[in-house]
């Protein structure tokens, strides 16, 4: 299936705010971004106008005036990279919100597995994936590493539905033969990899060259997984070169049974290296309560970690110590884990990392053990969730050189946002709903980023391209 392309080039004006490093933002304004018809950024210039463009960019590029749609920001609005959502389970979207009372071990046997059964229907299937990319989408979500379930034909589905919607995505067809519900297994590794197989040669069917669409080695976690399953998905991936994606260290009471399953490994983290799954290309979800040791063989192996702050605390796993892992100097992303986290919304996840990060500095808890300075460290700013949700994320998934940022030869994965600016004289009888956020006029720039952090929702998200498709528009 060949990948659809635009029929112009493309010229945007306006502001432009992105992560430079992890924490600072650069905000350009009155700058001109030019993407031809591939979605590549191939210039980029201050202080241009429309004319400008036109008399000094056009003719450097060789394109023509009528060949170039142009996109304009107006007031209150700017240009941001496209979230990078680096742990989701598009099959548990319609359990968003509801986790009852419950822990991690028995919400996946309470809800979240009689629902991925049920997607084995592919109407149903059809139904809840469709709905997932569309409300991603509209939270500007460009990127996601999506779980699917054990079943090859509803997760060959969400590929193809990723493709044809034009979400930037990683599928992983679920591998477990281990530990779950006897409705819901592979029934043996060979079939289990079997099954993988056939999801890959799919997606490659596809999208061959895993531009937009990518296969993603998934064992659920290492307890739902026979050891001959992981050393086959680990003989997989040297094989294939291809990225992997797993759980680690979410619940205390689940690290015990990793280590009931595996006494003869030191650690959670040193399961996965036994088998070849802690590689440069992994995504651990979670890594709430690893170990220092643990942390160092993650750093040494190159493998990256999904912040999950709405799932840990719905799910009361604990904090995650984001600040410690960027120290140990592992690469560190964002994660809706829908359904465990309770939004698609990647800024919300964003916020929620900011207020966590904020519980590790607190006194009179379990941190009280570390020194306070440290522990004020630990908290992440604006700034710093915000990279985290788009060039940290992309480094999760292995496309730090392509999206994430706007920069020459990065692709065009953007949204715009629109702030509502409140007027000189409200009107006390008709009610304007712009979102949460009210700008005034007077908040510095950084202020009103802030306000976006803490207040936004799909309703600031008015465009949202990937490639430099138009693939979400707010009416």
């Amino acid at each position: 299936m060949a990948l659809r392309g635009n029929e112009k080039n493309q010229l945007f004006l306006g502001t432009f705010i992105h992560s430079k490093n992890l924490g600072e933002l650069q905000y350009l304004h009155d700058t001109a971004i030019c993407v031809n018809k591939s979605g590549k950024i191939v210039a980029i210039e201050q202080k241009h106008d429309r004319t400008k463009a036109e008399e000094t960019l056009y003719p450097r590029l060789g394109w023509a005036v009528d060949d170039v749609v142009v996109t304009i920001g107006g007031d209150g609005q700017f240009f941001f990279p496209g979230f990078i959502d680096t742990h989701v389970h598009a099959p548990q979207y319609p359990n968003v919100g509801i986790f009852g009372k419950s822990t991690l071990l028995d919400w996946l046997n309470t809800y979240t597995f009689p629902m991925e059964a049920s997607l084995s229907s592919l109407p149903k299937a059809r139904r809840v994936y469709t709905q997932c990319i569309r409300r991603t989408l509209a939270y500007g979500t460009t990127t996601a590493a999506y779980y699917a379930t054990i079943h090859v034909p509803s997760t060959n589905l969400l590929a193809d539905l990723c493709l044809s919607m034009g979400q930037r995505a990683f599928i992983g067809r679920v591998c477990m033969d281990h530990l779950g519900p006897d409705y819901y297994l592979d029934e043996s590794p060979d079939q289990a990899l079997a099954a993988t197989q056939a999801s890959i040669d799919h997606i490659r069917g596809i999208d061959s060259g895993f531009a937009l669409v990518s296969p993603i080695l998934t064992p659920r976690f290492a307890p739902a997984c026979t050891t001959e399953t992981m050393r086959r998905l680990g003989a997989l991936q040297r094989a294939t070169g291809l990225p992997v994606q797993t759980h680690i260290s979410e619940n205390v009471s689940e690290i015990e049974l990793v280590h009931q399953l595996f006494p003869e490994d030191k650690s959670y983290a040193g399961v996965y290296d036994r088998y070849g799954l802690l590689t440069d290309k992994t995504i651990l979800a979670h890594a709430v309560h690893i170990t220092e040791e643990e942390a160092d063989l993650i750093a040494k192996r190159g493998s990256k970690v999904a912040h999950c702050p709405c799932s840990n605390s719905a799910l009361t796993s604990g904090e995650a110590r984001v600040r410690w892992l960027l120290d140990k100097g592992i690469g560190v992303g964002l994660g809706t884990d829908m359904s465990g986290g309770y939004s698609p919304s990647l800024l919300e996840a964003a916020r929620q990392a900011s207020m966590v990060s904020n519980h590790l500095a607190m006194p009179g808890g379990k941190w009280d053990v570390i020194p306070q300075p440290e522990r004020e460290n630990a908290k992440l700013s604006i700034e710093e969730v915000l990279y985290l949700a788009t060039r940290g994320g992309a480094e999760v998934v292995g496309l730090g050189t392509k999206v994430g940022g706007f920069e020459v030869g990065m692709e065009w994965d953007a949204q715009l946002i629109s702030l509502g600016m409140v007027d000189e004289t409200p009107n006390q009888i008709d009610y304007k709903d712009d979102g949460n956020v009210d700008i005034f006029g007077w908040e510095s720039w950084d202020e009103r980023v802030a306000k976006w952090v803490f207040n936004g929702d799909d309703r600031n998200v008015k465009k949202v391209w990937v490639r430099g498709r138009v693939i979400h528009e707010r009416k």
